[in-house]
Parts: structure tokens; C-alpha cells; sequence
């Protein structure tokens, strides 16, 4: 048997010394910054189209189910159920129920959801006694509307000689008794048909403001073109009130003068300026 020798055995082979280095080699390029960079883009690659796949499914069934509910809902809200089927009206006197259902449009049985509470409130005020109207949707189908009527401020003579009541928006009315005690309105301008809702529309505001301490003594409010305004009393006595403002304190020196001071028939008090009175007789005959 040979010896082999101390320096044989403790020498690595040529081959085995090449191995050796070609696997450290291997293993360093491997883990080299480059190469970890690489695989990593590519890790990366192919989870950010994995990810963006998900996120448009999640998306689009998100969409689909809102659109699904959509649809759902606005089929729900026209059946019958949703639908106005039963109307109550308070305060109603002067106008017809019928008038007023076909006017409002709720005759039609419209969508609880897409019923206009403004629009059919608008619609309503334009009768001349609905002075303000309140609409309440009680759910699933019934509908409230609370009406609140003007009252007569004056009357006027339309053509024909026929004598209506008027509103304090200057409306008429409609045919009002000769005899009825309520102060009649005119007009010193061109005669149309109904002036007081436009033209003389100071003289109905001004009958609608007459306090209680001498509206009753008011006989006849007259109007001109510039818009002046005059009171004709029962004694007969008449106020000069000029334009339509200021009103509380010239109807307040108009009470003063009543109570205090003695004025015969015919005379005249100007209270357009109501700090500086100015009373004249009346008219030379």
C-alpha cells in the first residue's frame, strides 16, 4: 500500500479549486444587487397587471350593482303604491275642489318622488282668493294641501257697472252687494277694464293697510296717473295721502287729526308730508 504524502492530502484538487471558485462566482451573482433588481421587476411585472384586473372587475361590478339598485328604486317609486292617491284640502271655501285639483295637476295621480311642491304651489296662488298655499307629502301616497284665502279690502266698479270686490293684490273677487261696507277704489286715469291690479295698484295696498281707528269712516280711495293716493272720508273730509308710503305715520297724523281738530265738509288735509299738515277749505263752487 503507498503512502501518500501529507502535502498530497491536504491539497485540493485543480478541478475541485475551479468547482469551488465557479460556484462562489455563481452564488455572488446571484445575490449582486443587479440581479435582485431584476428579479424583483420582474415579481413586480407580473402583480401589477394581476392587480389592475381586480380593481376593474371590483369596479365594474360596483357599477353594475348601482345601476341594477338604480333602476330597482325608479321602478319601486312609479308603482301605484308611490302615487298620489288620496288629496285633502283645508281652508278651501271660495274656490272649487275640482278647480283646484285640475289646476294643481294632482288629479293626474302624479309620482310621490317626482311631485313638485313649489310648482304646485305656484299654480294654486294664482286663483284670485288663494292668497298662500302649504303642500305636505305624506308618504306613500297622500297629499295635504292647507289654503289660506284672501279677504275683500275694497270694491270697484268694473264696465258694465258692476261692482266687485277687491283683493289686496288688487284682484277681483267677484260681484260684491251696492250696499256692502267696504271703501270703493278709483282711478282718475285712463278707464280699462280692471286697472286696479296693475295701474292703481297703490290704492288697493292702501285700503289693505287702513287701521282699524277710521277705516270705516273711509268712503272712496281715489288713485291718479302719478300714483297719489287720496281718502274720502263719510263727513266728507279728504286726506291727501300722495304716493303709497310712509303709511303708518301718515295714517297716524290722519287719526290725530280727526280727534282733535274741527273740520267742516269738503275740507281738505294734506299729509304727504306728515310733520307739516296743510288743511285748505274746499273748492269754491
Amino acid at each position: 500500500m503507498s503512502r501518500r504524502r501529507a502535502s498530497d492530502v491536504a491539497r485540493p484538487s485543480r478541478a475541485s479549486g475551479k468547482k469551488s471558485r465557479a460556484s462562489t462566482q455563481s452564488t455572488r451573482a446571484t445575490n449582486s444587487p443587479r440581479r435582485r433588481a431584476t428579479t424583483r421587476d420582474n415579481a413586480r411585472t407580473t402583480r401589477v397587471p394581476s392587480r389592475r384586473r381586480r380593481v376593474l372587475w371590483i369596479t365594474a361590478a360596483s357599477l353594475l350593482v348601482l345601476a341594477s339598485l338604480g333602476v330597482g328604486a325608479r321602478w319601486l317609486l312609479q308603482q301605484p303604491l308611490f302615487r298620489v292617491q288620496h288629496v285633502t284640502i283645508i281652508g278651501l271655501r271660495h274656490e272649487s275642489r275640482s278647480a283646484v285639483l285640475r289646476v294643481s295637476g294632482l288629479d293626474t295621480r302624479p309620482s310621490m318622488w317626482w311631485l313638485n311642491v313649489h310648482q304646485v304651489r305656484s299654480r294654486l296662488e294664482r286663483f284670485a282668493w288663494i292668497d298662500h298655499v302649504t303642500l305636505q307629502k305624506r308618504w306613500p301616497n297622500s297629499v295635504v294641501v292647507t289654503v289660506s284665502e284672501t279677504s275683500p279690502v275694497a270694491v270697484a266698479f268694473k264696465s258694465g257697472h258692476v261692482l266687485e270686490y277687491v283683493s289686496p293684490r288688487g284682484r277681483e273677487l267677484g260681484v260684491a252687494p251696492l250696499n256692502v261696507n267696504l271703501p270703493t277704489l278709483r282711478y282718475t286715469g285712463v278707464v280699462t277694464p280692471w286697472p286696479y291690479a296693475k295701474a292703481a295698484l297703490a290704492s288697493a295696498y292702501v285700503a289693505s293697510q287702513l287701521p282699524r281707528a277710521f277705516a270705516a269712516q273711509v268712503s272712496v280711495i281715489s288713485e291718479d296717473t302719478k300714483g297719489n293716493v287720496s281718502l274720502k272720508m263719510t263727513t266728507p273730509v279728504t286726506f291727501v295721502l300722495g304716493p303709497a308710503t310712509n303709511l303708518h305715520a301718515k295714517f297716524v297724523a290722519v287719526a290725530s287729526v280727526i280727534a282733535h281738530s274741527t273740520l267742516g265738509p269738503g275740507d281738505v288735509v294734506d299729509v304727504t308730508v306728515p310733520d307739516e299738515l296743510a288743511v285748505t277749505g274746499p273748492p269754491p263752487s
